[in-house]
Formats: C-alpha cells, structure tokens, sequence
C-alpha cells in the first residue's frame, strides 16, 4: 500500500485499519465524503480508499513444478467473471490462476471486487501470449483440460486425479480452435435438463472442484 485515503466517518468506522497503515508508514491522508465519491468506482462508497501496487506476478513463478492446480483464462471479457473464478480457484485450493490473451486486467474494479479478497491469496499472472502460457502449464508437469461444451470427453468421465490446468474461453465464443489444439483434452460439463449452458463462472465452479476434489481423494 502506497497511500490511504479517508472521510472523518470512515476514519471512525475503520479505525484498526487506519492505525495498521500508519503503523506501516503509509500516509494517511482526511478526504470529504465528495473526494471519496470521486476516487470511488461504486454507487455507495465506504469512504476508504488505498493507493497500492499491482498483484500480478511473472509466469513462471506463478506457474512452478510444484502447482498441482493451476486455472487459466483465454480473452475472459466480463470483469465480474474473472474475479469470481478468481475466488474459485482460490476456495478449491487451486495454484494459480493465469489471465491469458485479452482477458480483463485482474485489477479492474469490479473484478477486484468479485474476487472478494482472493486477488491476494494465490498467485495471478498475466500474458497476451497464449501458447506461452499453455507451454509453461505443460513444462510444470500439468495436463491441459479445455472446457468445451462439444467436446466429446464428459467430466464425469475423466481422470482427474493428476496435476490439472483447466484453461476456460471468452464469454460468448468459448475458445478458439487453435487453443483447443494445443491443450491435452477437450471436456464438457454433462447437461441433463433443457438448459443450453452454463454461464462461464459456473462452469469453472463445477470442473475445479471437479479436480480439487479428485486430487484429495
């Protein structure tokens, strides 16, 4: 943390928080309740606001010989999406979580918020190159699963036992072909109602706790 900014009522209400800043050496500096409007991305702000540095980390110390859980999202475009995979990926205990491509900034507002906090409890990285992030998942020792909704494998059917890297695709077109060729396996998630899909989140949701809980037993 870089800088804290506070109105007198925020000051009150989060005094701990207040004292750990300057306890740091932080500066805390008084704002009225219009500066935190202005600072603030949401409709209510809570008056508190801090300036600090960017979370993402280089790949490969995000992506090591050790990780036996690592999520990677392929041009990811809703923010609201990529924080709460985020915060999946962090409650099934998984790696790492790589942001690939044209996939939001983790640091965007609304996937900071999404993320609930995970943002700082697993490593996040970031790279435009795609198959560089695939190959560094290969060369940890990880088998690359695609979630694909044609795909022929079904996830009840698949060992997933062994150190995963479950990579998931934009929103609205999934992951393009050349993605799908260079990953181990393509699976999809068993639909047995009338729904067409599963909305993005919910499908990370149900193939990394897939994993996570194939791993520990």
């Amino acid at each position: 943390m870089h800088e804290l900014f506070v109105t007198s009522r925020a000051s009150e209400q989060h005094a701990d928080l207040v004292d750990v800043a300057r306890a740091a050496g932080v500066p805390v500096s008084p704002i009225t309740d219009r500066a935190a409007d202005g600072l603030s991305e949401t409709v209510t702000p809570q008056g508190i606001v801090a300036v600090c540095a960017l979370l993402d980390r280089p790949l490969d110390e995000a992506v090591t010989p050790a990780a036996r859980l690592v999520v990677v999202l392929v041009d990811v475009a809703d923010p609201g999406n990529a924080g709460t995979v985020i915060r999946v990926a962090d409650a099934a205990g998984a790696d790492a979580v790589v942001l690939a491509g044209d996939t939001v900034d983790p640091h965007n507002g609304k996937c900071v918020r999404a993320a609930a906090g995970s943002l700082f409890h697993l490593p996040i990285a970031r790279v435009r190159d795609v198959p560089a992030a695939l190959s560094a998942c290969s060369a940890a020792g990880l088998r690359t699963f695609a979630a694909h909704g044609y795909a022929d494998a079904e996830l009840d059917r698949v060992d997933l036992a062994a150190p995963t890297a479950w990579v998931f695709g934009n929103e609205a077109h999934g992951l393009p072909a050349d993605v799908l060729d260079r990953t181990d396996l393509a699976v999809r998630i068993p639909l047995y109602g009338r729904a067409e899909s599963l909305n993005l989140a919910t499908a990370a949701a149900v193939c990394v706790y897939t994993s996570a809980m194939a791993a520990r037993r």
